[in-house]
């Protein structure tokens, strides 16, 4: 194996671009005394900061994920890109310094009213045609770089799989066609999929509510829907509730109905959303969380939590468990054969990574869409189709992915060094409910040791 690039994390790219725009002259002085501009209070520019997103969501289809806050503010009266991008620059010239003695919380607070108003700011730069390379972007807008691994990497754990496939029988053709042969035994058909989902969601909440208290009257519906570039999306809808879309253009796998359920539902976004308007809207009054951008810091932590939260829900042997006595019964599929196929998704798992190669890769002009397709069918195991379709997806949301990979190993990092030793797992979901209730972003989970591992996929997978 071989790792060409570290991981980042890069907090002080937010006072670069904040620097930048005033150096540009985007700022707006709010006094005459030399120019300065006086502080606000916090109050003040998460209101800002609110109207500022609902207005990159008029030029950016897809830019505001959630919003459940005043009405009113929806209608910005058209406001061009440079005048929102003046509007950034100004809130962050006028963070206010905090004394020392200032609660946590708040402290965390004020960094993600910063370090999201860059990433607006960088979104908008984008909008006007700035170019970034891929890690730039992934700096810009989610505060991380991912690792960056050669093909060799990839290839030795392909070289295990074809060796795990021998042992099931599986010799003829090429790799993706004997993993394809084998996976086709635990494809849920159509008919059962409702029931084998509804299951698998009520046992990750029990599980969830077990560990967390969750917000009295929280629910969710369910929609199976068609011709989107990701497999699942959760679209918050306030008041504790959601709505869970899951995409059936293609064959969806048992594996695949646990992650799920868990990464859109219990405790993933679902219960993060819930958690924050729980915590931080309802309990404090803090509006900035009535709104979710969808290309900003904090998506790393909604979908790097989402991702571990099925960790959380199923640790451990405890998952084999459930889909073989659980899943794989209702689904119509023999449990017998769970054992093997759990093996051959935890290898396959160690090739999450492939995805963000390919995306950069495609996303610095080093190759074409087709060329990126091949590359997923050869080193992540995607069949042609579904590499077709992930190029779409990061042909829409771009170096969105990293969220994914690098999300999930810095929250599993961070919940472990939290937590410590804990056999029994309460303190790890103290530590894990912190994150969901919390202003935590990217650079507050920052490790030295972090050592990526596997994972599930989560939206748009």
């Amino acid at each position: 194996m071989k790792m060409t690039t570290s991981i980042e994390l890069l907090p002080w790219v937010w006072l670069v671009f904040a620097a930048a725009a005033l150096a540009a002259g985007c700022g707006r002085p709010s006094s005459r005394d030399g120019g300065r501009q006086e502080p606000l209070a916090l109050d003040a520019v998460a209101e800002s900061y609110v109207k500022l997103v609902l207005a990159v969501g008029e030029h950016d289809e897809g830019y505001v994920d959630a919003y459940y806050g005043a009405p009113e503010w929806r209608e910005q009266g058209g406001r061009s890109l440079d005048e929102i991008r003046a509007g950034a620059a100004d809130l962050l010239a006028r963070l206010p310094v905090l004394p020392p003695e200032t609660e946590e919380p708040v402290k965390l607070r004020r960094t993600f009213l910063e370090r999201q108003l860059a990433a607006l700011a960088a979104r908008v730069d984008m909008l006007q045609g700035k170019r970034f390379s891929f890690d730039e972007e992934s700096r810009a807008l989610y505060d991380a770089v991912v690792p960056a691994y050669d093909e060799a990497h990839f290839q030795a754990v392909l070289d295990e799989l074809d060796r795990l496939l021998a042992e099931q029988g599986f010799e003829t053709g090429t790799l993706i066609e004997r993993y394809e042969a084998f996976r086709k035994q635990f494809i849920v058909p159509r008919e059962r999929l409702d029931a084998v989902f509804r299951t698998a969601v009520g046992a990750c909440r029990e599980r969830t509510a077990a560990h967390l208290e969750l917000p009295e009257g929280e629910s969710f519906d369910l929609e199976y829907v068609t011709d989107q570039a990701w497999s699942a999306y959760n679209w918050y809808q306030g008041d504790y509730r959601s709505l869970i879309q899951v995409n059936t253009d293609l064959p969806v796998y048992i594996d695949r109905v646990l992650d799920l359920a868990c990464h859109e539902g219990y405790p993933g976004h679902h219960v993060y959303n819930a958690m924050l308007e729980k915590t931080l809207v309802d309990g404090r009054g803090w509006v900035e969380y009535t709104v979710y951008p969808l290309y900003s810091p904090q998506s790393l932590i909604a979908e790097g939590s989402a991702n571990f939260g099925i960790e959380m829900a199923f640790p451990g042997a405890e998952r084999l468990a459930y889909e073989r006595d659980v899943l794989f019964p209702l689904a119509g599929l023999d449990p017998e054969e769970a054992a093997a196929y759990d093996a051959v998704r935890q290898l396959v798992e160690r090739l999450r990574y492939a995805d963000n190669a390919a995306a950069r890769r495609y996303l610095d002009g080093e190759i074409d869409a087709r060329a990126a397709a091949e590359w997923l069918t050869r080193y992540a195991a995607m069949t042609p189709s579904r590499a077709e379709q992930r190029v779409r997806f990061i042909g829409q949301y771009r170096s969105y992915v990293i969220n994914y990979t690098l999300g999930l190993d810095l929250v599993r990092d961070w919940v472990d060094r939290e937590a410590g030793l804990d056999e029994a797992g309460d303190r790890r979901w103290e530590v894990f409910a912190e994150l969901l209730s919390s202003p935590r972003l990217p650079g507050g989970l920052r490790s030295e040791t972090l050592t990526p591992g596997p994972s599930p996929r989560g939206r748009g997978e």
